[in-house]
């Protein structure tokens, strides 16, 4: 649908300078995703937008490199851009840049998921911060130390069996050890990226709530907080009653999200959070930047679906905002 924009010049660090057409197509969400168990997520956040009188744009595998032209080209433009993608196709890093290059908003601005997905840089903001996390060591990488430095009361304090996690090289869970026992175990774990710094965290149990263990995953997404019953070794999601949340005393699951938020900067992201059996509530998982939104309808350890539901409203309430306050990227140029 064409979208009447006017002439406009924006000049950048790089010597960009970006032109909207007068004439150029506008879509107010555009999202680009690649994972095919994203679909019913991307399709129940299309119906939130179309459901709030805005433009829908996908980008997946097959329209990339036309979506990267016309966009490059100035006539497509999007108000504002969700990435879902970029971090592990170099099609979806180009594309990602190029929409940089102009006045669409971000949801996640690259520059505060760079910051927010280092779990060594979060651990000591949220120790400055106040927010409670487990006991953790830092680990020099092994390309600028081949030693590791830790003493036997380190490893004493750490307890066994204790978590080794690379502090940027995760989603996924991918270098992550929960089961550690040994200097061995940290020795071998860190010679497997060599560039990347690691912690090393005490194992955080959680204490039993009524059947369940205290162990919750949290959705931030502008504003709205959402918190799950989450178990750490099914994966599995149950929504949280209003009884249970009252008689558990959650509301800190709420607060501590929100200061996660004034850390991070990031506008969606998920974090994880237990609560021990002495009633601290302990931010485990830092920031989670690209959450998992399968349905639990069709997986058994998906979101579950009025959540994946929410979150999507959620998304298209704020845009349509920020489109009223003309807030909303190149809709505004």
């Amino acid at each position: 649908m064409p979208f009447h924009l006017q002439h406009r010049h924006l000049d950048n660090d790089s010597g960009f300078a970006y032109r909207i057409s007068a004439m150029a197509d506008f879509f107010h969400l555009a999202v680009a995703w690649d994972w095919e168990l994203d679909r019913d997520f991307i399709a129940l956040l299309e119906s939130q937008m179309h459901a709030h009188r805005l433009l829908f744009y996908s980008i997946s595998h097959h329209n990339t490199h036309e979506t990267a032209r016309r966009v490059q080209r100035g006539d497509l433009a999007f108000g504002a851009f969700l990435d879902r993608a970029g971090d592990i196709d170099d099609h979806f890093t180009h594309i990602s840049r190029i929409i940089r290059k102009t006045p669409t908003h971000f949801v996640n601005p690259p520059d505060a998921v760079y910051h927010a997905t280092d779990k060594a840089t979060m651990h000591l903001e949220f120790l400055t911060k106040g927010i409670e996390v487990p006991f953790s060591i830092i680990i020099t990488p092994y390309n600028k130390r081949k030693e590791v430095e830790l003493t036997l009361s380190d490893l004493a304090r750490l307890g066994r069996p204790f978590i080794i996690k690379p502090a940027n090289t995760t989603g996924g869970g991918i270098g992550v050890i929960v089961g550690a026992e040994s200097l061995k175990d940290v020795i071998e774990s860190r010679q497997h990226h060599k560039n990347d710094k690691y912690l090393l965290q005490e194992k955080i149990r959680p204490e039993m709530l009524n059947g369940r263990k205290g162990w919750f995953r949290v959705f931030y997404v502008y504003g709205l907080v959402i918190p799950c019953w989450w178990d750490d070794e099914t994966h599995r999601y149950f929504m949280i009653t209003r009884e249970e949340h009252e008689a558990f005393g959650l509301r800190p699951l709420t607060t501590i999200t929100k200061k996660i938020r004034e850390v991070c900067r990031l506008d969606f992201f998920s974090t994880e959070i237990a609560v021990t059996r002495d009633n601290r509530f302990v931010v485990v998982d830092y920031v989670n930047d690209v959450c998992d939104m399968r349905v639990q309808s069709e997986h058994y350890d998906g979101v579950p679906d009025q959540v994946v539901m929410d979150i999507c409203r959620r998304l298209a309430r704020y845009l349509k905002n920020a489109q009223a306050e003309g807030l909303l990227g190149a809709a505004n140029a």
